[in-house]
């Protein structure tokens, strides 16, 4: 029929015709498909400070090592809820203009965790500029490049009032006695990260794919547990560790220790667990403790709770998740007053 060897007018024609016919199909339906898109009711479009620091997480090129996607298979369960779709991209994929095509944040490399549901994971602003500032202060065996082009170092007498000190461990100072000073770059960044968090699907999550913090609720029936009761070490490796560390023993200048605390070897476990429901700001060279009020439940925090006060030395009663419930009721009431 063609004898593409020697009618060249023909090859270059049907090449041609495959050609445009495979980017109508790859690319240009499915860009179409994707104006159809809409954002899933509740979430909440970027700020103006979260897209500012969407453009420094593309300038810093985050995405080589990092990805922003949950495929619906078993090992990505433990970077969200559910699969990503396209509606959790909305707001962050929208073009720069006309001229310019919206930043690509998926990524393809997992060099580093996916942060899909970072701002879930690790809602500490302190956390995330330590760790920016020298990822090995938080994460010893982090492979991540530190990014001091968005910090300054500066002398106490000359912080002004609205700056921004980051509590960094004195063996990562490169000059003794200097404060470190996060650039509006480096918050905005922060900011950023913070907003990535996956939106509830008005249905209800995916019913094949079984979040992680599920899992790990109902793993820890080993070694003749089996009361039921939650793993409080899994909960706290997932949601306090990033910090306080797996030992316990913080990181000395920037998160404090638990091991041989007052607050947490109190027999009164109240305030222990007004902190971690409310937050915590010592006020000192340690690093704001945010609220895990709304992410944990009070049999979670009970679990954590009872945890530590009963590991790396601490000694204390047992806290119950009545205790907690007690405690929650008492700030709310506090709150409407």
């Amino acid at each position: 029929m063609f004898n593409f060897h020697k009618d060249h007018k023909n090859l270059v024609l049907t090449a041609g015709a495959v050609f445009i016919a495979l980017s109508i199909v790859v690319a240009i339906l499915p860009a179409f498909q994707m104006q159809e898109t809409e954002p899933i009711p509740n979430e909440k479009p970027l700020t103006d400070n979260e897209r500012k620091g969407l453009h420094v997480y593309v300038t810093e090129n985050c995405m080589a090592c990092h990805t922003q996607q949950v495929r619906n298979i078993a090992m990505d369960n433990v970077w969200g809820d559910r699969p990503s779709i396209p509606s959790d991209y909305f707001y962050s994929k929208k073009r720069l203009d006309l001229w310019r095509q919206s930043p690509s944040v998926l990524g393809s490399e997992r060099t580093g965790p996916d942060l899909t549901s970072i701002g879930e994971r690790q809602p500490s602003e302190d956390w995330h500029l330590l760790h920016l500032y020298n990822p090995r202060a938080v994460v010893s065996e982090s492979v991540m490049p530190s990014y001091p082009w968005l910090f300054e170092e500066v002398d106490s007498v000359s912080l002004q009032k609205d700056d921004k000190i980051v509590a960094v461990p004195k063996e990562f100072l490169n000059k003794p006695g200097k404060k470190i000073i996060a650039s509006e770059e480096a918050l905005q960044l922060v900011d950023y990260l913070k907003s990535l968090q996956q939106t509830e699907l008005p249905s209800g999550n995916f019913g094949d794919f079984i979040p992680a913090l599920e899992k790990i609720q109902t793993e820890g029936m080993s070694d003749g547990n089996q009361s039921g009761k939650l793993d409080g070490a899994k909960l706290f490796s997932q949601a306090c560790a990033a910090c306080h560390q797996e030992t316990g023993k913080g990181v000395i200048g920037a998160f404090p220790s638990l091991v041989g605390s007052d607050i947490v070897n109190d027999e009164n476990s109240e305030q222990l667990i007004r902190i971690v429901i409310q937050g915590y700001d010592a006020r000192t060279d340690y690093g704001v403790m945010p609220p895990f009020g709304d992410q944990l439940s009070d049999a979670e925090i009970a679990a954590i709770t009872t945890h530590e006060r009963s590991s790396w030395g601490n000694n204390a009663p047992e806290v119950t998740e009545e205790d907690v419930k007690k405690i929650r009721e008492f700030i709310a009431t506090e709150l409407n007053q």
